[in-house]
C-alpha cells in the first residue's frame, strides 16, 4: 500500500469516519484529521532512546520525518498477531505530522450525525476518557477516539501547551460571559484555564452544538437580552449530535442570535475548513492551541 491522499469532502449532516481495528476492535477517526495511510512494513521505523513507551520510533516517508506511536500500547490492548497487514495512519494535527499505528482499517463511513452520541462516562472514563464519541454504523458500534488527547499524554510541550504568558490581564473581562462548546473534557480544561487567566471568569461549558443550540433557544426565551447571557461563542468543528458548523450555521440563520460572533478553534483548522468557516459566517477560525489569538480575537469583539 502505497501513500493514499485524502480529500476531505464533509457533508455538513454526516461525519465521515475512517474506521480502523485494534485487536479485533472497531475505533475511528474524523477523515478531516487523515492526511494519509501508509502500509506499516513499507519503511523502516527507527526506535528512539529514552522516549515515551507508547512511541516506536521515527520514520521518514518522502523525507518528512514524524513520530509513530502505538496505539494498542497506549490503550492496553493485545499487540499485533501479524503486522504485515498493519497500517499508519498519517494525521495532520495543530500542524504537526504524526503516525499512529494501527492493526487494519476497514473503510470511510459517511454516519449521520444522529447517530453520533456522547460517550457513557461510567464506561469511557470521565474526563480521563480517549473517546469523543460513538457512532452507530452498519450495525456495529465504532469509538471515535481523541488523538488530540492521545498526543498531549504522550508529548504535552510539542502539542498542546497553552502559551497564554502573553495575555493581558489588565481589561475587564469578568463581565463579558462566554460560551465554549468543545467535546473533548481534558481540552475544555485547558481552554476555560486559559481563558480564566485572561480574566474572562463567566464561562458556559457544553459538550456539543446540540446542547450549545438547546441553550441558546433558553436565553432566548428568558426575554432578558441574549447577551446578558452571552457574548461569545468559542466552538470546536468535530463534536456528537451537532458539529461546530452546523452550530454557526444555524446562529447565523437566527435573527435574534446573529449578532453573536462565533469563533471556530479546533485542531482541524485548514484553507478548506478556513474558508468554510468564513463562508458560515465565522467571526475568526483560530488554529489550536494558540490560545493569546483566541484572546485577542475576543478582545476585539465585545471588550
Amino acid at each position: 500500500m502505497g501513500v493514499k491522499k485524502n480529500v476531505v469532502v464533509q457533508n455538513i449532516e454526516n461525519l465521515k469516519i475512517l474506521e480502523f481495528i485494534i485487536a479485533g476492535r472497531h475505533f475511528g477517526i474524523n477523515v478531516a484529521k487523515v492526511g494519509s495511510l501508509i502500509k506499516y512494513s513499507q519503511y523502516p521505523i527507527t526506535p528512539m532512546a529514552n522516549s515515551n513507551p507508547y512511541v516506536e520510533g521515527i520514520f521518514s516517508p518522502r523525507n518528512d520525518t514524524m513520530t509513530v506511536i502505538d496505539l494498542a500500547s497506549y490503550m492496553g490492548l493485545p499487540p499485533s498477531e501479524d503486522d504485515e497487514h498493519d497500517i499508519l495512519i498519517i494525521t495532520k494535527l495543530n500542524n504537526a505530522q504524526t503516525a499512529f499505528h494501527v492493526h487494519g482499517v476497514n473503510s470511510i463511513a459517511a454516519v449521520p450525525m444522529a447517530d453520533i452520541e456522547k460517550p457513557d462516562p461510567t464506561i469511557y472514563g470521565g474526563q480521563d476518557s480517549m473517546a469523543t464519541a460513538v457512532a452507530k454504523f452498519d450495525g456495529r458500534l465504532i469509538t471515535i477516539i481523541d488523538f488530540e488527547k492521545v498526543m498531549l499524554d504522550i508529548s504535552p510541550d510539542k502539542h498542546y501547551l497553552f502559551d497564554d504568558s502573553g495575555i493581558s490581564t489588565d481589561t475587564n473581562r469578568s463581565t463579558r460571559p462566554l460560551m465554549v462548546v468543545e467535546d473533548s473534557p481534558l481540552l475544555e480544561k485547558l481552554i476555560i484555564q486559559s481563558l480564566e487567566k485572561a480574566g474572562y471568569v463567566n464561562v458556559t461549558c457544553l459538550n456539543n452544538g446540540k446542547e450549545a443550540w438547546s441553550l441558546l433557544q433558553d436565553y432566548k426565551e428568558a426575554g432578558d437580552g441574549v447577551g446578558n447571557h452571552v457574548r461569545a461563542i468559542i466552538t470546536d468543528i468535530e463534536m456528537p449530535l451537532m458539529d461546530g458548523h452546523s452550530l454557526l450555521r444555524k446562529i447565523k440563520a437566527d435573527k435574534e442570535l446573529n449578532h453573536l460572533p462565533v469563533i471556530i478553534f479546533s485542531s482541524l483548522i485548514s484553507d478548506d475548513m478556513r474558508e468554510l468557516g468564513d463562508k458560515y459566517g465565522a467571526a475568526a477560525n483560530i488554529s489550536k492551541p494558540e490560545i493569546t489569538t483566541l484572546v485577542n480575537v475576543l478582545d476585539n469583539f465585545i471588550v
